[in-house]
């Protein structure tokens, strides 16, 4: 114990050397600025916000974008760029009126144009489409965006959609400006500064910003190698928030620095790919959820912290969350070697596969290290490959060349977005599920305006994932973060954000 304390103070000390220019720290310079640090291991993978596909990317550029509509703490949809929407009783149009005065962070003012151009570039309804721009398929439903006058926007749609709401927090950006990819211009609580890949991403308070404006002058993201890397960087004093600290690490914190606990917003799962010939099998699959032990997991991993979960939705979902599934797969270590036996594995002919993990995030390398090691004990060979982040976007996620891989996945305030991936045609159905009932059920959800009748759809759905074992959900997992005692009221939204306009000084 002696050797580690030794070795912890070394690391810390050659941090505080590395970080010696680290920033101000939140404390008021000479003139008068006020700025925090926060660390993050993951670099973002586009500007545009629009072309971003990283939840990770989503979290930093939600202070500069905002769309039609932004989630707020207790999980509502609030008016954002939007003054004011209805919605037709019978769900096939939304009208929406704009705020007055409202401006770009160039200066330029809103118009219903910019509206109507954002909205038709993230549905793919432009006559000159960028192939680069990631499409919102739930937009798809859309028949046509129109302006009336200059300050309302018509969205009517070809069938009833009652949570395209939810998607219509996608950023609102000007139509005619041409360097979103390199000056990003939102209308959020802060205005880009600077970006310099795998190093930080800088932004400073709006001044015009619409609504009320954000406490702090400045906010550098510093992009981490690791989450060791950042968290020596936290105790050197370079960095005053971390938000993805494992549980030992929560349990070194200095008294400088204090522990908020809140959900992750996220399904965190071993993703399977459902064409890999052994998990083509539903007994393999299912085999895979009996050998998992998930009360042992969340002891090692996060301390007992995190929510146990049976099926791909988080609880944070309310009336659409089938928390029933949560103990569905019990750990069954017998039973899961019985279903391997049936599928032709034994200890002669062991099932092996390779599990992609993204380096940068040691919560799911501690994951993937913790199943590797139960599924050892039912005679199933599960390796670890570590791979950059970029890779894993390239191999797992666009290119579907994985076998097994760890992450959590996040979504928008609506059920239809965390399950929508599952869909025969979805582009992003990177599990290769395939299912005509899901299929015909998720229709059934998404053309329904009674709420209990969607709520019943979803619940079903996720009934058949867990039933077919489409892969192996784990939890939504507690999330650790260190705030500097400088800084006061950091809050956790019910979707993958992080809001610095929120974050105050403390008091001196």
């Amino acid at each position: 114990m002696k050797k580690r304390a030794v070795f912890l103070a070394l690391l810390i000390s050659l941090a505080a050397l590395c970080a010696c220019n680290g920033g101000n720290r939140g404390k008021k310079g000479s003139d008068d600025e006020v700025s925090a640090v926060v660390g993050i291991t993951q670099d973002l993978d586009s500007l545009d916000p629009h072309k971003a596909v990283a939840a990770g990317t989503d979290e930093v550029l939600f202070n500069v974008f905002e769309g039609l509509v932004k989630p707020s703490v207790d999980g509502t949809l609030v008016p954002a760029v939007a003054k004011d929407y209805t919605i037709a009783p019978d769900g096939t149009a939304y009208t929406f009126v704009l705020r007055e005065n409202i401006k770009f962070h160039n200066g330029a003012p809103v118009t219903a144009d910019d509206v109507v151009y954002s909205i038709k570039r993230c549905a793919g309804l432009l006559a000159d489409p960028d192939p680069e721009v990631v499409v919102e398929s739930a937009l798809s439903v859309i028949s046509s965006v129109e302006k009336e006058g200059e300050d309302t926007v018509v969205i009517t749609l070809s069938e009833p959609n009652t949570e395209l709401l939810a998607f219509l927090t996608c950023a609102i950006i000007p139509e005619d400006y041409t360097e979103q990819e390199s000056k990003p211009v939102g209308t959020g609580p802060f205005q880009f500064v600077s970006y310099t890949p795998l190093s930080d991403f800088v932004m400073e308070r709006f001044e015009d910003y619409y609504g009320e404006r954000a406490y702090l002058d400045k906010v550098t993201f510093k992009i981490c190698a690791s989450t060791d890397a950042a968290f020596m960087e936290l105790l050197a004093g370079g960095i005053d928030i971390f938000p993805y600290l494992t549980e030992e690490q929560a349990s070194q914190l200095t008294e400088e620095y204090s522990l908020e606990v809140g959900a992750s917003n996220l399904v965190q799962a071993m993703f399977l790919n459902n064409d890999f010939a052994p998990f083509q099998d539903v007994r393999v699959r299912q085999a895979l959820c009996y050998g998992v032990n998930k009360q042992e997991l969340l002891n090692i991993v996060s301390g007992g912290r995190g929510h146990i979960i049976g099926s791909n939705m988080f609880p944070n979902f309310g009336v659409y969350y089938e928390a029933s599934l949560e103990n569905y797969y019990t750990f069954q270590p017998e039973k899961a070697k019985e279903l391997l036996a049936d599928a032709g594995y034994n200890e002669s002919n062991p099932l092996r596969f390779t599990m992609k993990v993204p380096s940068n995030y040691d919560f799911h390398v501690a994951t993937a290290q913790v199943l590797a090691d139960q599924y050892g004990k039912i005679g199933v060979k599960a390796e670890i490959q570590l791979i950059e982040w970029s890779a894993w976007l390239t191999e797992v996620y666009r290119s579907r060349e994985y076998e097994a891989t760890i992450v959590g996945l996040d979504s928008v305030m609506a059920p239809s977005d965390v399950l929508k991936r599952y869909s025969s045609q979805a582009a992003n159905n990177f599990v290769n599920y395939k299912s005509e009932r899901f299929d015909e059920l998720f229709a059934k959800a998404l053309a329904s305006t009674a709420e209990s009748e969607k709520a019943a759809y979803y619940k079903e759905i996720q009934t058949l994932l867990t039933e077919d074992a489409a892969s192996v959900y784990l939890q939504d997992a507690a999330k650790l973060v260190a705030v500097s005692k400088k800084f006061t009221n950091f809050l956790f939204y019910p979707v993958y954000v992080l809001d610095m306009a929120s974050l105050r000084p403390a008091e001196e």
